[in-house]
């Protein structure tokens, strides 16, 4: 096993990691910016170096800054957790190149999945169901129209670059596509460094359903069941659960096969996602992007499928075998993830602050992966996720009952959050019967 470890990234998900790497006898070493330095994660480690000021350019992505850090560290691993560099090759390149082992999958495997338009020819190829859709970029504003015509209205604007729901918009209309593909295009340019553009087939009633994959160190890629992600603000994820409610045993059947066709199409290894849209009227499923690490909501997997994933990928890259045995998986219970932000909770605006109070709830099926406690200050330089409330039980009805009781024993002052959201959520009709599809915030609201 891997002996010393640096986590490239920062809150729950560096704290997340180095609590495993922690449990398996792994020296965890940190790295933090300026904005970052009395956060848990950083005095949990057991040895942490400041890479830099808050801006994540000059700290979190600061390719340099860390290698430096894990040199005179002497680390012998890099984990990348999720965002930041996770999903950047010329990284994973460069942590290998610098004789250290990359804790995700290959960077052709990375460079291949990451252009949206690239990664769909790849599974169509592959038989992976895709969306009627562009192969290639939309050169200019008259090759989108008259790709818009020829998949028909509505459809989705997207940076093939692109990825997090991020760089994306629908035109129900010409005149909308006409406004949609510049404005996706500048926003693909300053974000990603690509203008490239794909159009796709828009569904408006779709769920969000992907299936959590892991290429093993044997070469195998296998399938660890299916996530609904279908509760989304501005097309980002606010509520995971596994199983799907939407997902019957033989659509979870062709899911789980596409999924690991998909993997096996670019050789994976290491943990990755396999998203895809979700037609519930007619249980047909189309592709929808790669994440080609761990994802966000992987903990309600763990508890389905009794694994950490995070164990499982420093055993995958230190060419170890599984923990579990790869023909035996079954799911077992339900979890649902809440993502707590600092946000509100009508508009999901950001609102940063000092937290006064903060007090995790507990109990059975009851797990809190956090970035943040009492003193620590949320500041507008990150993302504005300060902690997941992940809930588990014998049926969904359990899961969610005891839902509703954690979230009304977290107590959190000072940052706005979104726990009056779950508060209404978690009674909503549609929610509760399981029906739901992507636009159930939007009708809330």
């Amino acid at each position: 096993m891997i002996e010393s470890l640096l986590v490239a990234n920062r809150g729950e998900i560096a704290r997340r990691v180095i609590r495993t790497a922690k449990r398996l006898g792994i020296r965890a070493i940190a790295v933090y910016s300026e904005a970052d330095a009395d956060l848990p994660f950083v005095a949990e480690a057991d040895e942490a170096v400041l890479i830099g000021p808050p801006n994540p350019a000059q700290s979190y992505r600061n390719v340099e800054a860390i290698l430096a850090a894990a040199k005179s560290t002497g680390a012998q691993a890099i984990h990348p957790g999720y965002g930041f560099l996770s999903e950047n090759a010329e990284f994973a390149r460069t942590v290998e190149a610098s004789g250290l082992i990359w804790v995700g999958p290959g960077a052709d495997a990375i460079t291949a999945m990451g252009d949206k338009i690239n990664a769909r020819n790849l599974m169509a190829a592959a038989g992976v169901p895709v969306a009627p859709g562009t192969t290639d970029p939309a050169a200019d504003l008259d090759a989108a129209v008259a790709a818009a015509a020829e998949i028909g209205y509505p459809v989705m604007v997207k940076a093939a670059a692109g990825g997090g729901g991020m760089g994306m918009g629908v035109a129900v209309d010409e005149a909308a596509l006409r406004i949609e593909y510049d404005k996706v295009r500048a926003f693909a340019e300053r974000m990603f460094g690509d203008g490239s553009v794909l159009i796709e087939r828009y569904f408006p009633r779709v769920r969000h359903v992907e299936v959590q994959i892991l290429g093993l160190a044997d070469g195998r890629v296998v399938a660890l069941g299916e996530r609904e992600c279908s509760v989304q603000r501005r097309n980002q994820k606010l509520v995971e659960e596994s199983p799907s409610p939407a997902v019957s045993p033989e659509l979870r059947a062709r899911l789980l096969a596409a999924a690991v066709r998909a993997g096996e199409a670019v050789g994976y290894r290491n943990a990755g996602t396999v998203e895809c849209l979700l037609d519930p009227t007619s249980d047909e499923f189309f592709f929808l992007e790669m994440n080609t690490r761990l994802q966000v909501e992987h903990p309600v997997t763990e508890y389905v499928y009794g694994v950490d994933l995070v164990e499982e990928q420093l055993r995958v890259a230190a060419g170890l075998a599984p923990t579990f045995d790869p023909d035996a998986l079954a799911p077992s219970g339900h979890a649902i993830e809440l993502r707590i932000n600092a946000e509100d909770p009508k508009r999901f605006l950001p609102g940063p602050g000092v937290v006064r109070t903060w007090v995790e709830p507990t109990g059975a099926g009851v797990r809190v992966d956090s970035g943040y406690t009492g003193g620590n200050t949320v500041t507008p330089f990150y993302d504005s996720l300060m902690a997941k409330l992940i809930l588990s039980g014998d049926t969904r009805e359990q899961a969610i009952e005891r839902a509703r009781t954690a979230v009304a024993e977290f107590q959190i002052e000072g940052p706005k959050n979104n726990l009056p959201f779950f508060a209404e959520l978690l009674e909503n009709d549609e929610f509760l019967t399981g029906t739901y599809d992507t636009g159930i915030v939007s009708r809330m609201r």
